[in-house]
């Protein structure tokens, strides 16, 4: 007896709805997101700020010129090795979890320390910010600008890093993203062959052989 045609059938990936790739990748990201949230360690961030101040001989436009040239040096080995004596830390990790930005209007340099503990942080800052100040009045009498301690850090009350539920906002984003992607780039039927499908007559069994039928008579 001859097989038996079966009609093709759709794939499991073709039955699904359509939204349905989103929605996972959605949930996935999310679930991803908040657990990284949740398992990286936290960071707190403390910033100190120093003001370079003219003396009798220099004016303020020196004062921010040099401002800008501290901020470039305050994280240089010569500024850390100074300030690890203060901040109780490695210079490696002072090179690591600090940052120093100048304004282009005024002469102050901001220098922020990030640290897993909000008291470190606060020490790693006005250690850079005093050795900085140190170097400064070192060279005050070539320079004739000096720096001054503007506002000392104060041990952070809230953590700098994002929150599990922020990161969980930007992985479901990013799921939805690629869940949407994946649409785009799914194999599709063409119209014609749904047509096809749905115009195709149900299979019969073929005919039997002479000797069966020869046999049932």
């Amino acid at each position: 007896m001859t097989d038996t045609q079966q009609p093709a059938r759709p794939s499991r990936l073709h039955r699904l709805p359509s939204w349905s790739l989103v929605a996972a990748g959605v949930l996935a990201g999310g679930l991803l997101g908040g657990a990284y949230g949740e398992l990286k360690t936290p960071t707190y961030t403390a910033t100190s700020y120093v003001i370079a101040v003219p003396t009798d001989r220099s004016d303020t436009a020196s004062a921010l010129g040099f401002a800008q040239a501290y901020g470039r040096v305050a994280t240089q080995v010569a500024v850390l090795a100074d300030a690890q004596v203060w901040a109780r830390v490695p210079v490696r990790t002072l090179r690591d979890g600090v940052r120093a930005e100048t304004s282009p209007d005024a002469p102050m340099v901001s220098i922020s320390a990030t640290s897993a503990h909000p008291s470190v942080a606060a020490d790693m800052a006005n250690a850079v910010a005093r050795a900085l100040t140190k170097h400064a009045d070192e060279a005050k009498d070539d320079t004739h600008v000096g720096l001054l301690q503007f506002s000392r850090a104060i041990k952070p009350t809230s953590r700098s890093s994002a929150s599990a539920t922020v990161t969980g906002l930007v992985g479901a984003s990013a799921g939805g993203l690629l869940g949407a992607l994946a649409l785009l780039v799914r194999p599709r039927r063409r119209p014609e062959e749904s047509e096809e499908e749905a115009t195709r007559p149900a299979a019969v069994p073929g005919p039997a052989v002479a000797a069966d039928a020869h046999g049932a008579r």
